[in-house]
Order: C-alpha cells, then sequence, then structure tokens
C-alpha cells in the first residue's frame, strides 16, 4: 500500500542530516494520544493574506529578519527566539496560507512553492525592506534559498534550517525522473484521498521524530492537524520537484546551513552527514555548514540555545 504523502515527509525530513541509511535504524516514536481533541489548535490567523499566499506578523525594532517556518507549520515555530531578540532586531514572522490553520488562499489553487517564493520578494519591495536577511525552516529554508537564489539583490543574508536543496535525493534519485514522478503521484493522491482518521492517524506518527518528547511534539501535531490538506499535498509535490542545486551558484549573500544529527540516525556517524549535507549544497560558493548535534529537525526546539547562538552570530553585521 503506497504511504500517505505526510509518511513520506516524515521519512525525507528523517534523512536529511543523514541519508537513507539512518531511516531504517530510526527509533520509533513514543505512543501520543489518538483523539484529535488531545491536540492544540492553532490561535486563528486573522492577518490578510498577502499576495493570496501567506500572513505576516511584525514584532520588534531594529534591522529586517524575515522568518519562515516549514510544511505544514506555525510562525511560533520562532516564538521563544523572537521574544528574546525583539529589542535588537524587526522579525517579519511568515506563515505560508493554508498551514496550522491559515486560509489557503491561491495556494489552494495550483503550484505553491514558487509563487510563495515570488509572494516573498513583492513583500521585501512593498515593504521597502532594504537587503533583509532570511531564516526559514525545512521547507521554510527551500524557500529562503530559492528567494536569495533568484532575486540576489533583494536579500542580505540567508540561513537554511535542516533543509536541502534537493528533496530528490532523500528519495534516492539524482533527479526528476518518471520513478519520482509515481512516487510523487501515488503520494499526493493518498494525501488527498485520506478521510480524518487517516489525516489524525499520519499527523501523529510522522509528527513525534521530528523533535525530542516533550510538550512542542503535541503543538507540532496540532498543526499539521489544522492545515489544509490540498496545500500541503501540492506544497509537498513542488518540494519534490524542486532542484535548487544548479541555482545555489546564484546566491551572492552570505548563507549558513544548520543541520541536525544525533543518536536517531543510529550507526550513521557524523562524518557522513556532513559529506550527505556536503554533497547536495557543493554548489553554494559562500556558505557555511553547521553541523547541530544532537538535535532532531526541529532544532530549534532541541537546541534552542544553540540555535539562538547561530542566529545571532549569523545576523551580526
Amino acid at each position: 500500500m503506497p504511504r500517505s504523502v505526510l509518511a513520506a515527509l516524515a521519512a525525507a525530513i528523517l534523512t536529511i542530516s543523514a541519508g537513507a541509511e539512518a531511516l531504517a535504524q530510526t527509533a520509533a516514536p513514543a505512543p501520543l494520544p489518538t483523539e484529535a481533541s488531545a491536540y492544540p489548535k492553532p490561535a486563528a490567523d486573522t492577518r490578510p493574506l498577502r499576495y493570496g499566499r501567506f500572513t505576516v506578523e511584525v514584532v520588534g525594532r531594529g534591522p529586517d529578519v524575515i522568518l519562515i517556518p516549514g510544511l505544514n507549520s506555525s510562525r511560533e515555530t520562532y516564538a521563544p527566539l523572537v521574544a528574546r531578540l525583539k529589542g535588537r532586531y524587526r522579525f517579519h514572522l511568515i506563515q505560508v496560507a493554508g498551514f496550522a490553520g491559515t486560509p489557503a488562499g491561491l495556494n489552494g489553487q495550483g503550484e505553491v512553492f514558487s509563487p510563495v517564493v515570488e509572494a516573498l520578494d513583492h513583500y521585501i519591495h512593498d515593504q521597502h525592506l532594504t537587503a533583509p536577511a532570511v531564516i526559514g525552516h525545512s521547507m521554510g529554508g527551500e524557500l529562503a534559498l530559492a528567494l536569495a537564489a533568484r532575486h540576489p539583490g533583494d536579500v542580505g543574508r540567508v540561513m537554511a534550517v535542516d533543509s536541502l536543496p534537493w528533496f530528490g535525493a532523500l528519495f534516492g534519485q539524482p533527479s526528476v525522473n518518471d520513478t519520482l514522478r509515481g512516487m510523487a503521484a501515488s503520494m499526493t493522491a493518498g494525501m488527498k484521498g485520506g478521510d480524518d482518521k487517516a489525516w489524525l492517524r499520519g499527523s501523529i506518527s510522522n509528527t513525534a521524530p521530528l523533535l525530542s518528547a516533550g510538550p512542542m511534539q503535541m503543538t507540532v501535531v496540532g498543526w499539521s492537524l489544522y492545515s489544509d490538506r490540498t496545500v500541503s499535498a501540492q506544497a509537498f509535490s513542488d518540494l519534490i520537484f524542486t532542484d535548487l542545486r544548479p541555482e545555489l551558484a546564484r546566491i551572492t549573500a552570505p548563507a549558513t546551513i544548520l543541520y541536525a544529527h544525533g543518536p536517531q540516525f543510529g550507526r550513521q556517524t557524523a562524518e557522513q552527514t556532513d559529506a550527505f549535507v556536503g554533497r547536495l549544497y557543493a554548489t553554494l560558493a559562500n556558505g557555511r555548514l553547521v553541523r547541530i548535534e544532537p538535535s532532531h529537525h526541529f532544532i530549534m526546539v532541541d537546541q534552542p540555545a544553540r540555535f539562538e547562538a547561530e542566529v545571532v552570530a549569523f545576523l551580526k553585521p
């Protein structure tokens, strides 16, 4: 039976730092409640949609920093960081339409990834932001990299947090091909055709491995549970077919790539993790790759102090 798109996403995210071998060695997540009512519903996002693609919350004063969360994630991904640094920076917290309870907007009508990239660039121009720093987690990191590559004059510096420039590598594919197309079609069909119970099961089983056990697991499940399935499936499909490797060479801004490594990857060594990530970022000329361990995919949750230190260093003039 084909895996659901969320099952595939969880598998993919878990291998972002370690490659396919690690996935088979990943310990099973601790059991979580099986009732939807146990998971917090994200606060209603009543902010206006920008260009039909995302909402924005602006917090703090100082140099401009755009923060982009990942697939099915809320801007609350960055809440602790923003609370500590809002006296030094002005944060533009993005929430992609269709994720974590935000209305789907135009993201419900076709491609998601590239239109969101272009909308982000429009936002930079319309708000008269001068070379802002851009930080993204997971899919948000890929959006940040694409923005910096496609509009190099508009981004001052870019950080991708546990993101890859080529998602197809997680499925053992060197490029977009018929095998990958078939996998994507099967996964997205499974996502769209599932019922509420299947969506709940996927949200639970695929969230727990992404961060260490604790209250945030419940919160992140809630984000997934209240995301729009059509938007999620389309965004995931977009990621599968977006190969940023040839575009990385266009990035002129300083770039920092944070990636996770930890015991959840079994026999996968830190050096193997470094090699896996390094190969995919080989065309990034002005980049700094930083391994964070021990950590799962949500580095800002598992290693908040280290994450903040890396962000502060990244943001220094």
